[in-house]
């Protein structure tokens, strides 16, 4: 009998042991904590997609009153000296993946995850940290800012626009940002060759102000269409297009990464936001959640394009119609297979015929 009351003792030592190895885990599913910059999961960019991908494998199983899911959470780091603490913590707790958003985290994703080669990591937009613990996330964004830069030229060509000027604004210049802006502005050779370009870089991923004030200059000298990639800092652009179309200005903002149609709404049905290139991390987090679930993941660097469904474009605005949308598919079957092939750095894209030279685009980071 003491025999068998020891070894029950043991057992529900041993259990309780395995319960709290995974902090975060309810019901024995895989657990995941996504870390986010001071931008948080409401960014309407990368980050919100990346949540959205958690809620979809999950199925929103979101408590409002604890602040966490079942089996995830998400922790914001208000300054970047708090992204290796914030790692640290999701590693000591046993995370079965720790996803972390964006290349300001590298750094210290690199020095972690090389202490940890047990722990499961997941980095978005990076594809310099090669170990083999750590997932890398990257994007064709040139094919979807492909996309949407022949829909605002589609639109600038269907209302008998005579030699539209385009805009790009961008946060921080950087490899990754410049696959929009060539991208982008292929779209918009491929209908207009000799179509005027001009871009600014805002320097930071949180200054609305900045990029607001850069639009209203752009609108105020002819610049039709607007396509920002900065983060937080193009929430500016679509501020100050939405105040211009609600005085009667025919010009637009294109969003980026999610569907930002409702931020650009200036009444109960029209939106200052033609379109938005739908970066679609959500793909990717639902992907490496199910290799976490079947056992198959592993340090890799994974390219979600057209193909993959990775990237896209927004139809939700009536202002996109369906002639100007089934071209669009046309044009993206065609990226898909092949016969439409994009540039996706700068120096490839200055070769290519009437591109602009000048830009503040840069192919490093």
């Amino acid at each position: 009998m003491k025999k068998a009351a020891l070894l029950a003792f043991c057992v529900m030592l041993v259990m309780s042991a395995m319960a709290c190895t995974k902090q975060a885990s309810g019901s024995g599913e895989v657990t995941v904590r996504l870390l986010t910059d001071a931008t948080g999961i409401d960014d309407k960019s990368f980050n919100a997609a990346a949540w959205r991908g958690i809620l979809q494998f999950y199925g929103d199983t979101w408590d409002n009153q604890t602040g966490r899911g079942a089996e995830y959470d998400y922790v914001t780091a208000s300054t970047q000296d708090m992204y290796i603490p914030n790692i640290r913590q999701a590693t000591d707790e046993q995370y079965d993946l720790i996803i972390t958003t964006g290349f300001t985290f590298a750094d210290a994703l690199t020095e972690v995850a090389s202490g940890n080669p047990d722990q499961n990591y997941m980095i978005v937009d990076v594809d310099w940290v090669v170990l083999p613990n750590v997932l890398q996330a990257m994007y064709a964004e040139h094919e979807g800012s492909y996309l949407v830069g022949v829909a605002a030229a589609l639109k600038a060509q269907a209302e008998g626009i005579a030699n539209p000027r385009f805009g790009f604004i961008g946060g921080i210049a950087g490899s990754t940002i410049t696959k929009f802006e060539v991208g982008y502005i292929q779209g918009i050779l491929s209908i207009f060759p000799n179509a005027q370009i001009v871009d600014y870089y805002v320097g930071d991923w949180g200054k609305p102000e900045l990029a607001k004030a850069q639009a209203k200059n752009w609108y105020d000298s002819g610049v039709y269409a607007i396509y920002s990639a900065a983060g937080a800092s193009g929430g500016g652009t679509i501020a100050q297009a939405k105040e211009y179309r609600t005085q009667g200005k025919n010009i637009w903002a294109i969003g980026v990464d999610s569907d930002q149609h409702e931020d650009g709404l200036y009444n109960a049905t029209d939106s200052a936001v033609l379109t938005s290139m739908l970066k679609k991390v959500e793909t990717s987090v639902v992907y490496a959640l199910n290799a976490i679930t079947d056992g198959s993941f592993k340090g890799e660097t994974v390219v979600f394009d057209l193909k993959q469904d990775g990237v896209g474009y927004s139809s939700v605005n009536p202002a996109m119609t369906q002639d100007i949308v089934n071209a669009i598919e046309e044009v993206r079957a065609k990226i898909i297979s092949g016969e439409i092939k994009i540039a996706s750095t700068y120096t490839e894209a200055k070769k290519l015929p009437g591109f602009p030279q000048g830009l503040a685009a840069k192919d490093d980071q």
